[in-house]
């Protein structure tokens, strides 16, 4: 006798009757369209019945979850119409340049755009924020992915040897299929989840987007502070060959009994002097090339020089608006991305307060010995929803928790926008004081060179003795020390406000990247 099958291959119990039945001895197959008939009519019921009372329905749930709470109004930050008023800022401001996002090249050094160029191609932290992004992308992808269907593909072996009532029985089965599953976004969660999702792609972007901008102006900066060193170094070797003279001068006074051993000796620690400052500065510089090499992906070793530091002239950049600089911070978009992106958690944690429909289906064939393997079509359609009654406090619990976090960036983005605010204008305040420090060291810088040559004649004169001479070395060589810093500073502060204004960054429209 030939033995009931269950569609997975099983023996069914008496009295068991699978959702899609599949028979052994083959009944009538009209008893199996009237059923398939009956079964259709019932859910043409079922979807009249939930039609008429969803909308009321979906209406009553929307009410029952809790409302969306909004950011602090204090987290909004206050952006002014203008830049602080300076009594110093010339009334005719010098000429200034556009910001480009190549703003280095202005500075007119081949061997800095080389610098700069390879340490954009090949700076670690650069290829840490471009994985990032991949990352993020990735992400992306995969909360958006949840939005659509899904269909995989099963197939089922059976063969098994079994004690029937009738004796011992063979089954053998074979049941390829496919199953699809979807679920409805009703109250628009997994939408908000793709939105988050998007939002983060954006902040990391912009992260990226911020990490070659720093990455650029600290290069420039780094190029300046060894080209400053190297300037120092110049400065010290020329103090050297002038301490050298005035030894020698020293040395040949003692030695013909014109002056005393006293000359000498101070003479030479005055060489000694420079001498070990200048070894400080070959230990600066070496370490310098070697920082400047990391920066750009590359081992410690001697970095090309270009124009000296005297010749590197770096443009004012053009002022923008306080309002505009929102637009071209790159730090700024990303704190604006993420402040989005808690938005949108913090909408899908809302959502999950209400059901979750799931809706699958399946379409297959079943083989099997009992039928001489003729093929039987087996399907199936379901729904399910699912409604959270009582969680002990669980859902409203993470909502807290995205809507505090939600603050938190509303809170970091109010910070990072008065942040670049203040950069901008540390760096506007400090061009006029600067110029005007700049001016006052060449006026000190001239007035010592005269003093020391006063200071030379009155020793060869007889009329002082040699320490009015040295003190006038040493103040010399510190003021020209010192104008080399504040050159370099500067400088400096030029990179820095490129650098506050964005560096030629510009927002893209689809900033957000809404889907």
């Amino acid at each position: 006798m030939p033995t009931l099958l269950h569609p997975a291959g099983r023996p069914l119990q008496a009295g068991h009757h699978p959702a899609t039945p599949v028979l052994g001895n083959r009944p009538s197959r009209r008893l199996a369209a009237s059923r398939h008939i009956l079964t259709a009519v019932s859910a043409q019921s079922r979807q009249f019945f939930i039609g008429f009372l969803g909308i009321p329905l979906a209406m009553l749930l929307t009410a029952c979850a809790p409302t969306l709470p909004i950011a602090p109004e204090a987290a909004q930050p206050t952006v002014p119409t203008g830049w602080r008023a300076d009594p110093l800022q010339p009334a005719a401001a010098p000429e200034a340049v556009d910001l480009h996002t190549r703003w280095w090249q202005a500075l007119g050094d081949a061997q800095l755009n080389a610098l700069v160029d390879r340490a954009l191609a090949h700076n670690n932290n650069l290829g840490l924020a471009a994985a990032r992004v991949a990352q993020a992308r990735a992400e992306q992808r995969l909360a958006e992915a949840a939005q659509r269907p899904t269909l995989d593909a099963s197939l089922g072996v059976n063969s098994s040897h079994s004690l029937l009532a009738t004796g011992p029985g063979y089954t053998r089965s074979l049941q390829p299929g496919l199953q699809a599953s979807w679920e409805p976004d009703l109250w628009g969660r997994l939408g908000d989840l793709a939105r988050a999702g998007s939002a983060s792609t954006a902040a990391s972007q912009a992260d990226e987007a911020a990490a070659r901008v720093a990455l650029a102006a600290q290069v420039v900066q780094a190029y300046v502070a060894l080209r400053a060193l190297d300037a120092q170094l110049a400065v010290a070797q020329a103090t050297e060959r002038s301490r050298l003279q005035s030894e020698q001068l020293t040395a040949d006074q003692a030695r013909t009994g014109y002056a005393s051993q006293l000359p000498l000796a101070q003479a030479q620690a005055e060489t000694a002097s420079v001498r070990q400052n200048m070894a400080q500065l070959d230990l600066a510089i070496r370490r310098q090339e070697d920082a400047l090499r990391l920066l750009s992906g590359d081992p410690p070793g001697p970095v090309p020089r270009g124009l000296p530091l005297s010749a590197l002239q770096l443009p004012q950049p053009a002022a923008i608006q306080p309002s505009a600089l929102l637009r071209r911070r790159p730090d700024i978009a990303a704190a604006e991305a993420r402040l989005a992106a808690g938005d949108a958690r913090l909408a899908a944690q809302r959502a999950a307060f209400l059901p979750h429909v799931q809706l699958s289906a399946s379409l297959g064939s079943l083989v099997v010995n009992a039928l001489d393997y003729n093929p039987l079509t087996v399907w199936s359609l379901g729904a399910s929803a699912l409604a959270p009654l009582f969680d002990g406090g669980r859902r409203q619990a993470q909502m807290d928790a995205a809507a505090a976090q939600r603050d938190q960036l509303a809170w970091t983005y109010r910070d990072t926008v008065l942040r670049a605010l203040d950069d901008v204008q540390a760096s506007l305040s400090a061009l006029p004081r600067l110029a005007q420090q700049q001016a006052q060291a060449k006026l000190r810088e001239e007035a010592v060179t005269r003093a020391l040559s006063f200071s030379k004649d009155r020793y060869e004169a007889g009329y002082a003795s040699y320490l009015e001479t040295l003190d006038a070395q040493r103040n010399l060589f510190t003021v020209q020390l010192a104008r080399v810093s504040l050159r370099q500073t500067e400088m400096d502060n030029l990179i820095a406000l490129y650098r506050a204004l964005g560096g030629g960054w510009v927002q893209p429209d689809n900033a957000l990247g809404q889907p």
